[in-house]
């Protein structure tokens, strides 16, 4: 086996002088080589004049008139208008070719050809075989194996039984020495030989792995154009084109989709390598992409008729149908399988996901055989079984995203697929110790929340046909090609990948979003009607605060003035009852500020708001107009950042600030340098994923303890005795938050003890179009 790959090394060196340029091969244009196969010959017409626009060097030998003469001069000389006229018919639409009989040829050069056609960049390209009669096509006969062959292919019930077929109908159909069907890893990237039919003497290539750089994206684009691509024997010598190239372009001829094309150095380098002298190519495609091939491959020349290509071609489109029915087969299964399964399990998560995953993830982990599990839902990420990295997560709420209902993500190659987005290393693309190697993902809504499976790293020995990684060595004519086969075998070990995601996993998962789905919808309008009531509940109790406040005041005011009157009113009261009066009148007062309160806090709940863009400064100075003296009073020095327009209700925004600043006031420090600045802040709120903008109102006053914090907020609670720093209800700081959940926003607060208090609140983005609405946005300019 050496000394056969030595001289089938060297015989392919021989075949293209100078060195191998693996780039060059790639950027080869192959389409447009300007050239075709000896065999037949070409002319390519324009549809609009019926002249010839180019023509293969070898018409004179074929058609009885040289290139030069016919260029530019009415095909008609050597193609009856009939048949022209059948071609034009026939190809009007510009994807479709076909294969007429017909005979062609100047007067006295007329003969037999089984004739190509199709349409490109406005020319009509002409392709002339020569029949001889001898070989006429007995269609009965063919035909009827053909329709066999298609019978057995359609009764295949797995993937590999339908390649073993196929690669052994076509070998019965063309007589090839080597068939076999060999799919893509992915569209763009290696293959495998995953069936094969081969004469005995022929080293076996089924198992063997074949670099990605053996098929060139320009090749790969002409096969999903083209079902087949046929060359009857690489030591053909190439007929080239006239003009070669085309005044009109200023490039050659596009030869796409043509049969005869002339075949690229590079590939009849390759073919000898593997010592072959003739060979075809079927396409395999898959929902428009590029599944595989099934390649064959002969020991001599061999020249196929039009109608065993089409025979062939044919088969092809069969063989892609009959694997894209067996996938939906198995999907279907998988589903019918599954069902019951998934559901049980989903009646598990009836609680609601976030409540009842923690308890039965490991049964959701197993429903796909997964490593680990992630949910993003409402803000938060939970984790179960392999960890997955911060920046996976955010790729993932990326692709979330961008998915439609009803649709999935998936890879088996992460650190591959997301290299980029997760900014992953290459070497841990290579070792995929850095994480999941899979994941299977299916989005919760639209906002980039997920359900996702993943699976770890799962190496996966390969043998390949050469080197991947060098897929070009050095000889005596310098680098070329390395021999392909059994005989070449080169072992590796792929990393960085899991366990492929089957259509039996895809249908689960989907299976199981179609559920869950079911019930977050139920509880969606479960969550819809405990919010109606509690919109009820909470006006009830919004009218009950405001009536039950009016209607107590007047008895109040009654207690008061008795108070009053007895003190004014009653001589020699000894100094028990007097002061027992006074206490009265005392806490009626008090009790009237507290009612006076209350309706300020309930009066929020039954008004709406008038959101408008409005100066910050504006408001701030008719704020200080009531707020500047208690602070001028305790020596407190208002100092201004730089203030922009927001969108807010006006009249609830001097609210805001009138209470921040007198809050300040109260709570001033005990040293001469007594400040308050009132700015506009980019932080980032407690539960926020991101900064925003913020009105801050900072003292440098006492300071809140951090116990004690969370309570300021509260309706009537108050942190010192109402005698202590200035009294007051203990309302203020609850009427501020609830202006400002009504604007939509957010307020916090942060404090050291004895440095003092910022209190920050954000204002929701300004609604469209600019209309009034409850919920009132922050700086207008949204910067």
């Amino acid at each position: 086996m050496e000394n056969w790959l030595s001289d089938r090394s060297r015989s392919a060196e021989a075949s293209v002088p100078g060195g191998f340029d693996l780039t060059e091969c790639v950027r080869e244009p192959i389409h447009l080589l300007g050239g075709i196969q000896s065999h037949g010959t070409l002319l390519a017409v324009d549809t609009a004049t019926g002249l010839v626009d180019t023509a293969a060097a070898n018409t004179g030998a074929v058609l009885g008139v040289d290139a030069a003469s016919l260029a530019g001069s009415p095909v008609t000389r050597v193609v009856a208008a009939e048949d022209l006229a059948e071609a034009l018919g026939a190809t009007a639409d510009d994807d479709t070719a076909v294969a007429l009989p017909v005979t062609a040829g100047a007067d006295g050069h007329q003969r037999p050809f089984d004739l190509s056609a199709h349409r490109r960049d406005g020319l009509l390209v002409l392709e002339f075989e020569p029949r001889a009669e001898a070989d006429a096509f007995g269609f009965t006969g063919f035909h009827r194996g053909l329709r066999a062959a298609l019978t057995r292919l359609r009764s295949s019930g797995t993937v590999a039984e339908c390649c073993d077929r196929a690669v052994r109908e076509i070998r019965a159909l063309t007589g090839f020495d080597r068939v076999v069907a060999y799919r893509f890893d992915e569209e763009d990237g290696p293959g495998e030989v995953v069936a094969e039919d081969v004469v005995d003497h022929w080293e076996p290539w089924l198992g063997l792995w074949f670099p990605a750089t053996d098929i060139p994206p320009q090749a790969r684009r002409l096969y999903r154009e083209n079902w087949i691509r046929v060359i009857p024997d690489v030591d053909d010598v190439s007929v080239r084109l006239y003009p070669e190239v085309r005044p009109a372009t200023g490039r050659p001829l596009d030869l796409s989709q043509s049969v005869l094309r002339t075949v690229s150095g590079f590939h009849l380098e390759y073919l000898r390598n593997i010592g072959v002298r003739s060979s075809m190519s079927v396409s395999v495609l898959r929902d428009g992409a590029l599944w595989g091939l099934i390649a064959c491959h002969g020991a001599a020349p061999a020249r196929l008729s039009p109608e065993v290509r089409s025979a062939c071609e044919l088969f092809g489109a069969a063989f892609s149908l009959q694997l894209a029915a067996i996938e939906e087969k198995d999907r279907a299964g998988a589903l019918l399988e599954t069902s019951e399964r998934t559901a049980a399990i989903a009646a598990l998560l009836d609680g609601g996901l976030e409540e009842s995953l923690p308890e039965h993830e490991a049964a959701v982990r197993a429903l796909l055989h997964a490593d680990g599990l992630v949910l993003a839902r409402g803000g938060r990420v939970t984790t179960w079984g392999v960890p997955a990295p911060e920046p996976l997560v955010a790729t993932l709420r990326g692709y979330a995203t961008g998915l439609t209902p009803g649709s999935l993500w998936s890879t088996d190659r992460l650190p591959e697929t997301l290299l980029a987005e997760a900014g992953r290393s290459p070497d841990a693309a290579e070792d995929g110790s850095a994480g999941p190697a899979g994941v299977l993902l299916i989005p919760l809504s639209g906002e980039g929340e997920f359900l996702a499976w993943t699976r770890d790293e799962r190496p996966m020995p390969r043998q390949w046909a050469a080197d991947p990684a060098v897929p070009v060595r050095v000889g005596p004519r310098g680098e070329r090609l390395t021999p392909r086969g059994s005989g070449a075998v080169f072992r590796s070990v792929m990393r960085g990948r899991s366990l492929p995601w089957t259509s039996h996993d895809t249908a689960t998962a989907l299976e199981l979003w179609r559920i869950l789905t079911g019930l977050v919808l139920r509880h969606a309008d479960a969550l819809a009607l405990l919010n109606e009531e509690l919109r009820l509940t909470n006006l009830d109790l919004d009218s009950f605060a405001h009536v039950a406040a009016h209607d107590l005041k007047e008895p109040l005011r009654g207690i008061s003035n008795a108070a009053t009157f007895a003190i004014e009113d009653a001589a020699g009261l000894d100094p028990t009852t007097l002061r027992r009066l006074e206490t009265m009148q005392r806490l009626a007062g008090r009790m009237d500020e507290l009612l006076n309160s209350l309706l300020d806090y309930a009066r929020l709940g039954r008004s709406g708001l008038r959101g408008r863009d409005v100066s910050l400064a504006e408001v701030l100075d008719a704020a200080l107009e009531v707020a500047g003296p208690r602070l001028a009073q305790d020596g407190v020095t208002v100092l201004r950042g730089e203030l922009p327009t927001v969108h807010a209700d006006p009249d609830r925004l001097y609210e805001v600030l009138v209470n921040l600043l007198v809050n300040a006031a109260k709570y001033a420090g005990d040293h001469d340098h007594r400040t308050v600045r009132v700015g506009v802040e980019t932080l980032v709120p407690p539960g926020a994923s991101g900064p925003q903008q913020a009105v801050v109102v900072r003292d440098n006053g006492i300071g809140i303890a951090a116990d004690q914090q969370a309570e300021v907020f509260n309706l009537f609670r108050r942190l010192h005795g109402p005698t202590e720093r200035g009294g007051g209800t203990g309302v203020g700081l609850a009427v501020v938050k609830r202006i400002v959940e009504r604007h939509g926003g957010r307020l916090w607060l942060e404090s050291t003890p004895g440095v003092g208090t910022a209190f920050c609140f954000t204002l929701q983005a300004a609604p469209a179009g600019g209309s009034d609405a409850a919920s009132a946005p922050g700086p207008a300019d949204g910067s």
